[in-house]
């Protein structure tokens, strides 16, 4: 199974659907979001209704969380996890936070095969014993270019795509 890995998206609504417009043509149908939406009618206006795939968000540290947890709510695709998100995919066990301190502190206990995260905007990834610590950049174009990664749970491969250079 394909996943899109996003953060950062700062309510940057073409990147969000230049994005959206991409996952739909490689049949992706699951995105982790590792915080950073921002507005709530970013989720309600855009994201949710663009996509019907999955979708698993934390909140990160921007925005009103708790309308956010509310907004969620309306959408049966839509998943929020408050500040830290747990999931299984093809018996790989993946978490997902903002920021990248908490993420390296959850890497050291070695029971996540994959941890995804934001807040600092720039693309990374590293390895801490078996654990994948993954940034997958920010999708708002802050600081750094606009990305997001993609990851294959089947195969294991994780690619970071520069969204000005995909093609639709």
């Amino acid at each position: 199974m394909k996943i899109a890995i996003i953060s950062d998206t700062h309510d940057n609504i073409p990147n969000l659907e230049k994005t959206l417009s991409w996952l739909k043509s490689q049949d992706i149908s699951l995105i982790i979001h590792c915080g950073d939406l921002c507005a709530p009618s970013f989720l309600t206006k855009v994201l949710a209704v663009s996509f019907d795939g999955e979708i698993h968000l934390i909140y990160g540290n921007v925005g009103d969380k708790e309308l956010l947890k509310e907004k969620v709510k309306e959408f049966k695709n839509v998943k929020y996890y408050g500040d830290l998100g747990e999931i299984v995919l093809d018996n790989k066990k993946i978490a997902f936070v903002h920021y990248p301190e908490k993420a390296k502190e959850l890497a050291k206990t070695q029971k996540y095969d994959l941890i995804f995260y934001g807040h600092d905007h720039k693309p990374w990834e590293e390895k801490i014993g078996k654990t994948r610590l993954v940034n997958p950049g920010n999708l708002a174009g802050m600081f750094y270019k606009a990305t997001f990664a993609v990851y294959d749970t089947k195969t294991d491969k994780l690619e970071l795509k520069i969204l000005e250079k995909l093609k639709e």
